[in-house]
């Protein structure tokens, strides 16, 4: 599996490679070229062509690869437009289960698409931020899709659940593995979750935005007894993807 998203855009080649991609209609279905998924549908504009190309965060791909096995359940929080949820998908298999949570509603429409034309069937999407407490919360979507957030200054309402209260009201099951990329609501949805990850130990899979959400997240990992790497297996104190494994 080649890495193409690894070769900067900022490098001679990387601006060659990257020119042809530019005359492709964002509306255009393909298929991705390579890797676990390769084969499957997906919709050219919905994210970065690293999706469709198969090289997308390359690293935490093959990371994933590692952890999730068949008949496992996993929850990707913060699903953006399912490229992680497609992976899990395929990788739990029939006997496995994968929940979506995403707030965002041009990410939630993209997210089904991808899941309706894949014929996907081992998926529940959660149209949700994931949180401390259960209700509402203000949703900023400023920027590209990638980057929503919770923030005081949004625009938009969404509603917020935790993983403790779908648990406990028998909504969801108990995860293997867990990966949160929420834009800096991560310790707030570790706290939600303290229930669900004591009783089931799940592996965690953990991007972090900011020093202050990193530093406190890590904290609370290691009191709750789990060992941090990085996707490459070094030290985990400066890194903002993190693996977070149950002792």
């Amino acid at each position: 599996m080649a890495n193409l998203s690894g070769i900067s855009n900022q490098s001679l080649i990387g601006r060659i490679l990257r020119a042809p991609l530019r005359l492709i209609p964002p509306s255009m279905i393909v298929p991705i070229l390579q890797g676990t998924l390769r084969g499957k549908k997906w919709k050219v504009g919905s994210a970065t062509n690293g999706c469709w190309l198969g090289s997308y965060e390359y690293t935490k791909q093959k990371a994933l690869e590692r952890e999730i096995k068949s008949g496992h359940v996993v929850y990707d929080i913060g699903a953006n437009v399912g490229f992680y949820t497609l992976l899990a998908s395929v990788l739990a298999g029939e006997t496995g289960h994968v929940y979506s949570f995403e707030p965002f509603p041009e990410n939630l429409r993209e997210l089904r698409n991808h899941l309706k034309m894949n014929r996907i069937q081992n998926c529940t999407v959660i149209d949700a931020a994931v949180s401390s407490s259960e209700g509402e919360a203000v949703f900023d979507p400023s920027g590209d899709r990638c980057t929503g957030h919770l923030a005081a200054g949004g625009s938009l309402r969404v509603r917020t659940l935790t993983l403790d209260g779908l648990v406990s009201r028998k909504e969801i099951r108990v995860p293997n593995v867990m990966k949160m990329d929420i834009e800096g609501a991560e310790l707030e949805c570790l706290r939600g979750a303290y229930q669900v990850i004591q009783e089931s130990r799940p592996v965690i899979f953990l991007a972090t935005h900011g020093p202050e959400v990193h530093e406190a997240c890590v904290d609370l990992l290691g009191k709750w007894n789990y060992r941090l790497a990085t996707l490459d297996g070094g030290p985990a104190e400066s890194a903002d993807e993190l693996i977070a494994y149950p002792q």
